[in-house]
């Protein structure tokens, strides 16, 4: 899946599985010295892949910093992993920017898709019998395995509204997570 991204990010990738779960990421930076994802919390427990920036991350990563949260890198990928370890999804109305991220909560066995509240970028996602997969992409959900079936509900909605609006996406087997509320 993450090959079908390269021409996104040719400059670094990433991946991390644990148990039922595996994410993996790519990204075009300029400097690769700093947020190699997946980034993860102190002890492993909690870890992130993440598309975008966070605007106030300097603000939350203080807050983070005044509870006791120590940080590794100066990276705005590493504030949601422990804004999620300090307040849960609840966390997720302190951030501003545009975004979309997973975090894998290995002690919980749970995994957290997210995006921002206008969706400035994208998260599709496809549940099947092998389990869920999601991407920045389409055609990385195509490369897993997702059948190729148009939705005709989503092509009627392009023919009239000249796109296609959340969570509907050209194929019957995927979704596009909404923005966040």
């Amino acid at each position: 899946m993450c090959d079908q991204m390269r021409h996104r990010g040719p400059d670094d990738e990433g991946f991390h599985a644990e148990g039922p779960c595996a994410i993996g990421m790519r990204r075009l930076v300029i400097d690769l010295a700093t947020g190699h994802q997946p980034i993860s919390n102190e002890n492993g427990s909690v870890c992130v892949v993440f598309n975008g920036e966070i605007y106030n991350y300097a603000e939350v990563r203080d807050f983070l910093l005044a509870k006791g949260h120590r940080f590794s890198t100066q990276s705005d990928t590493e504030v949601p992993v422990h804004l999620y370890q300090q307040e849960g999804v609840e966390g997720i109305g302190r951030l501003r920017g545009m975004f979309a991220y997973c975090i894998w909560d290995a002690r919980r066995q749970r995994i957290l898709l997210v995006r921002d509240r206008f969706g400035k970028k994208p998260l599709y996602y496809a549940a099947s019998p092998e389990g869920l997969h999601f991407a920045s992409e389409l055609k990385c959900l195509l490369a897993a395995g997702l059948p190729g079936e148009i939705d005709e509900e989503a092509l009627r909605l392009y023919f009239l509204l000249s796109y296609i609006p959340d969570p509907y996406t050209a194929f019957r087997a995927a979704r596009k997570l909404e923005p966040a509320g």
